[in-house]
């Protein structure tokens, strides 16, 4: 099964476009956790056992793992998440952007140690910064680095390419490759921040149908329910992210409880905007560029939308 298969289970299975980023800082666990490093496992594992039916997706930055020396916890807890939420696809956020052999060896690191569905890239090196994980892990994601949130996005990405016919923005451009030529298998994805949705649909425009990772929902200000209007389509998924805001929606003993309360809440608000229907579909819908048969009887149309069925 392709990463692009198991998405598109997971959401329509949990009825979800929500994925919970594991971003674990020890200074910020519960109480009885907070600044033991070595309990973030436990922290992580408690918080995916609360909203495993809730996600489409996991998100572990890898940073937060090897900055206390727990990359063992990161193993341990890919492992607890294969095992216990086997149906909910793990994207390792690691925005590597390297090439050659050295791309190599960070795909085997994502694919075959962490054992994860699909990872986080930076392009700025150009193809030769993908294709080893395209050639190598045919079945597995790679989202593309494309229009971030951050202020300093705009000294890249919010550029023109003055070479390129069109004169197209960077952002714009990648996407453009990302869409055509550089997806080899159809399992590439593309990262938009939350905090521009009418960038969020500009880059749908071009890439209609490759999955939007959005991360920004939540601690960094990101509205969901514009997140929605502004990426979804019925053949073009959206993984819209939310890492502090349901980590740390408690500092008490009840933080997995907590973590769930704001994981649904989110959910219900993505839900209604637009109005999604579960309904009982068969056929065949492409996403990622390629044509994949449902391997669910449930698949969701999407009403009220400019350029989606009515």
């Amino acid at each position: 099964m392709t990463f692009i298969d198991t998405l598109r289970t997971a959401t329509t299975q949990n009825q979800s476009m929500l994925c919970v980023g594991l971003d674990p800082e020890p200074s910020r666990f519960p109480a009885h956790m907070k600044g033991d490093a070595s309990k973030i496992y436990d922290f992580c594992a408690a918080i995916v056992d609360a909203t495993a039916d809730l996600v489409c997706s996991f998100k572990p930055q890898i940073a937060y793992f090897a900055a206390y020396r727990a990359e063992d916890q990161l193993e341990r807890l890919m492992e607890h998440m294969r095992r216990t939420a086997p149906q909910v696809p793990v994207i390792l956020d690691a925005k590597r952007g390297d090439i050659g052999s050295t791309a190599q060896q960070y795909a085997k690191e994502a694919f075959e140690r962490y054992g994860a569905d699909a990872v986080t890239l930076s392009p700025f090196m150009g193809f030769d910064s993908i294709e080893p994980y395209l050639a190598a892990y045919p079945s597995k994601g790679a989202f593309l680095l494309c229009r971030t949130s951050n202020p300093g996005g705009d000294d890249l990405q919010n550029q023109r390419l003055a070479s390129i016919e069109g004169q197209p923005l960077m952002y714009e451009h990648i996407a453009k490759l990302a869409q055509g030529p550089w997806n080899l298998n159809g399992q590439l994805g593309l990262v938009v921040g939350a905090t521009y949705p009418q960038e969020i649909e500009r880059v749908r425009s071009i890439a209609p149908t490759l999955p939007l990772l959005i991360p920004g929902v939540g601690a960094q200000g990101g509205d969901a329910a514009a997140t929605v209007r502004a990426g979804l389509r019925s053949d073009g998924p959206i993984i819209v992210n939310s890492s502090r805001a349901i980590l740390y929606a408690s500092k008490g003993e009840d933080f997995a409880a907590a973590a769930r309360a704001e994981a649904a809440g989110l959910k219900v608000v993505m839900n209604r905007c637009p109005k999604i229907e579960w309904g009982r579909l068969s056929g065949e819908i492409s996403w990622g560029g390629i044509n994949s048969r449902i391997l669910s009887s449930k698949k969701p149309t999407i009403s009220g939308m400019v350029g989606a069925p009515g």
